[in-house]
């Protein structure tokens, strides 16, 4: 039988989770067999608002906003508009393909047949950087769009009556715009002759939104800079010692949560991999295991105030169950008291208890036949909290900003 996975077509941020978590599927390893992605996400959403891991490229936050604005201008009605839109995104997938750069590209062996296209992983974003102004989700946006088109017909008409009148106190108000006003216009060449090379008009625009919906963020702050990063993780920046005590802060308990909790998955696969028996598999799981520990900060660990790195993460939008708390909190404790032991005792047992809660019947501990279907592999990758990500962005950003300006 062929599962499914289903949402309610309410909420952008739990649609783009699901894509997300569909996505992990395919990445050994990042996937979250511990149940910590909640406080990940909050994390990461806090350092890089609006961003996803399964986000590519950046011009995607406007190749998206044209294809509905052109619909809007066309008047498209709400019975043809989410066919009209898919349509348009897999034509640009098409001009995409024939370009030279194919890097990030949606589709780029699927083609037509693309069934995740742009829209739906770019949607949470244009919101948390506030190029879409609708608060409504990508579906309810795509039935709604005659109640904007009533809505801009009747305040053009009293607009219009208002002039003749030389009298505007009647006016109604309210937004009547879907997406940001200084939304670039599009390439007259769009989508025919594109690419994912930002103009520098475009490239501002992007990064004065950042400025404008998100100042408190790390994102915000590296807009503004012009010296693309390389290194493997967001505290390593070269720069961090320029960056405000806030972010310095974030990224310190973001480090040392990514440093703890990569020693329970690898404790994990150490596990599975002795049950199922392949000593190949469980010396090197062994080994990852043994080079995590001797370099483990413990110094950090023990001062660590865990109490601060709740109250960070403690956002809306993010339920960090009690549960959570207490595994996380849990590992910390076995790691200041037993830092030699953490493979045998209370914190071997805390592992497999915590994912038997979290997966119930199909536990691979208790499941034989899931244990069968591993791949040797989940979760090794320590948490870098999308920095990959956030790093091809803002590549596509300062290739952007470099640009000569438009005449």
């Amino acid at each position: 039988m062929v599962s499914t996975l289903t949402w309610i077509d309410h909420d952008s941020r739990a649609r783009e989770r699901t894509l997300r978590i569909l996505a992990q599927f395919q990445e050994k390893e990042s996937r979250d067999e511990l149940g910590i992605g909640t406080v990940r996400d909050s994390l990461a959403d806090l350092l890089f608002p609006g961003t996803s891991t399964i986000q590519t490229r950046l011009r995607y936050m406007l190749f998206v906003p044209w294809i509905y604005r052109e619909l809007e201008e066309k008047k498209v009605p709400a019975s043809r508009f989410a066919n009209a839109a898919d349509q348009e995104e897999r034509n640009l997938v098409k001009h995409l393909k024939l370009a030279d750069d194919h890097n990030g590209m949606f589709g780029k062996n699927a083609g037509g047949g693309i069934k995740r296209l742009p829209s739906s992983v770019y949607w949470a974003g244009l919101g948390a950087w506030q190029i879409r102004l609708t608060p409504f989700s990508q579906g309810q946006y795509h039935q709604r769009i005659d109640d904007t088109y009533r809505l801009k017909g009747r305040i053009a008409r009293q607009q219009r009556q208002a002039r003749e009148r030389l009298d505007d106190s009647n006016l109604e108000s309210g937004n009547v715009h879907n997406w940001h006003l200084r939304l670039p216009i599009k390439p007259a060449e769009f989508p025919q002759d594109v690419t994912f090379m930002l103009t520098r008009d475009e490239a501002e625009f992007i990064r004065d939104r950042l400025l404008a919906a998100c100042p408190e963020s790390l994102l915000a702050f590296l807009a503004l800079q012009n010296d693309l990063p390389i290194s493997a993780y967001p505290w390593e920046h070269p720069d961090i010692a320029r960056f405000s005590s806030a972010h310095q802060e974030m990224l310190y308990h973001a480090r040392l949560f990514s440093e703890i909790m990569h020693g329970a998955a690898l404790s994990y696969n150490v596990q599975l991999s002795a049950l199922i028996t392949n000593t190949e598999l469980y010396d090197g799981h062994t080994e990852n295991f043994g080079r995590w520990r001797d370099s483990l900060p413990l110094t950090e660990i023990n001062r660590w105030k865990i109490d601060d790195f709740w109250a960070l993460t403690h956002r809306d939008g993010y339920q960090i169950t009690p549960q959570t708390r207490r595994f996380v909190e849990s590992w910390v404790r076995c790691i200041r008291t037993t830092p030699d032991a953490l493979l045998k005792g209370d914190a071997r047992s805390l592992i497999e208890f915590r994912e038997r809660k979290l997966k119930g019947p199909r536990s691979r501990f208790a499941n034989k036949r899931a244990r069968e279907q591993w791949s040797g592999y989940s979760g090794t990758g320590r948490l870098n909290y999308r920095w990959t990500t956030v790093k091809t962005l803002l590549a596509d950003l300062y290739q952007g900003l470099n640009q000569e300006a438009a005449c």
